[in-house]
């Protein structure tokens, strides 16, 4: 499937059905809490995985929302998709095990960052993760994901420059 810029891939309230594969392009996941704010979760790149897991699995209402930042093209899967694929080919739920693994590992350290680190080890933790994705993505985006404001996100970027 394809998305454009600026559409939406799921919002909040909906129902999830599916997991998403991106071949092409860039779409985040966000929160958007009581006050409004928007909270950037997680970036999706070419080989990576989005959806809202937490609904997907619990076949629970979405909380979260994604939307495409760059056009991008999708395969995506339904629980019981892949539930049909790992009986035919039992290495799949091997493959997707060490691939939630690899995830849950990686929203661990990112909430560890975020309790533990400074707003400049944190972005430079996100241009180690995702080194190409400045160039595509806004900066109040990686300023939400990184829980700091852009011109936080600036000073860092000029500080950083400077060395």
């Amino acid at each position: 499937m394809a998305l454009k810029k600026g559409e939406n891939l799921l919002e909040a309230n909906e129902t999830v059905l599916h997991q998403y594969y991106v071949t092409q392009g860039c779409l985040r996941t966000y929160f958007i809490d009581q006050s409004g704010k928007e909270h950037t979760l997680q970036f999706a790149i070419n080989d990576w995985w989005i959806s809202d897991y937490t609904a997907f699995f619990s076949k629970s209402q979405a909380i979260m929302n994604i939307e495409c930042i760059q056009d991008a093209s999708l395969y995506k899967i339904s629980k019981k998709g892949m539930e049909e694929l790992f009986l035919k080919i039992p290495q799949l739920e091997t493959f997707f095990r060490k691939k939630m693994e690899r995830a849950f590992a990686s929203f661990q350290k990112r909430i560890l960052s975020g309790l533990s680190q400074s707003a400049k080890e944190r972005y430079l933790s996100f241009i180690k993760t995702y080194p190409n994705i400045e160039q595509s993505v806004k900066n109040y985006h990686i300023a939400s994901y990184l829980g700091i404001t852009t011109e936080s996100l600036s000073r860092i970027r000029r500080d950083n420059a400077k060395k």
